[in-house]
């Protein structure tokens, strides 16, 4: 018998501002809700659908699968199959969706001043301030991961940057960690609106350093 082929898939067709322009063209593929905020998450490495979910409170199971696929559509993330035992389907970010990374930073130093008051109905993820204090770590000499803690949880960072398509961030702690830090989110926010240094909430007790290693050691002024 022979075998029936199967229909082809229709491209997905999006709205477009049909501005010969580059800033209408980029908001064309990552101006629709919650686009920017999916990049955000797989800044921090492959997440499968439900972790995506779970870390974007407020996002519906349909509109997180849409945007997903306009993404791969896109040419800005890919979704792939993790051997096993995980055996699970995974979404990570491409060469240009990691071009998004700088894009993201600056909304968020944009944006600081906006946390100017927690209002009671916000959700909170502790690698929500990876970008800030990522920013907060530019300039060091030695390059590193450093793990940090809050009281919300812990992510790690790439200090001194990171090899193209390697995770910048990380929820969660680090497998391997050059420096820690402990600090809370009222110093995060003090960090991100440009308010404080590192070095002076490290200086003035307020940023806890432990580490044996030369990017530890920095962190500590020494």
């Amino acid at each position: 018998m022979p075998r029936q082929q199967q229909p082809a898939t229709r491209p997905v067709h999006r709205r477009s501002y049909d501005q010969f322009c580059a800033t209408a063209r980029a908001l064309d593929s990552v101006g629709d809700r919650w686009t920017l905020l999916i990049v955000r998450e797989l800044l921090a490495g492959p997440r499968r659908y439900t972790d995506l979910h779970a870390d974007l409170p407020g996002v519906s199971t349909d509109v997180l699968a849409s945007r997903l696929r306009d993404m791969e559509q896109s040419g800005l993330a890919t979704r792939r199959r993790l051997p096993p035992p995980a055996a699970a389907s995974v979404y990570e970010l491409t060469g240009r969706g990691h071009g998004l990374m700088p894009v993201l930073a600056a909304l968020a130093e944009w944006g600081a001043p906006e946390l100017a008051e927690r209002r009671p109905t916000d959700a909170v993820r502790a690698h929500w301030f990876a970008l800030p204090l990522l920013r907060a770590l530019d300039g060091l000499t030695h390059a590193g991961v450093v793990e940090a803690h809050l009281e919300e949880g812990e992510f790690h960072v790439r200090a001194g940057g990171a090899e193209d398509g390697a995770a910048v961030y990380g929820d969660g702690p680090a497998a391997r960690a050059d420096a820690r830090i402990a600090l809370d989110v009222e110093v995060c926010l003090e960090l991100a609106q440009g308010g404080l240094t590192l070095a002076e909430a490290v200086k003035g007790g307020r940023v806890e350093v432990s580490g044996d290693g030369p990017l530890a050691a920095e962190l500590r002024g020494q």
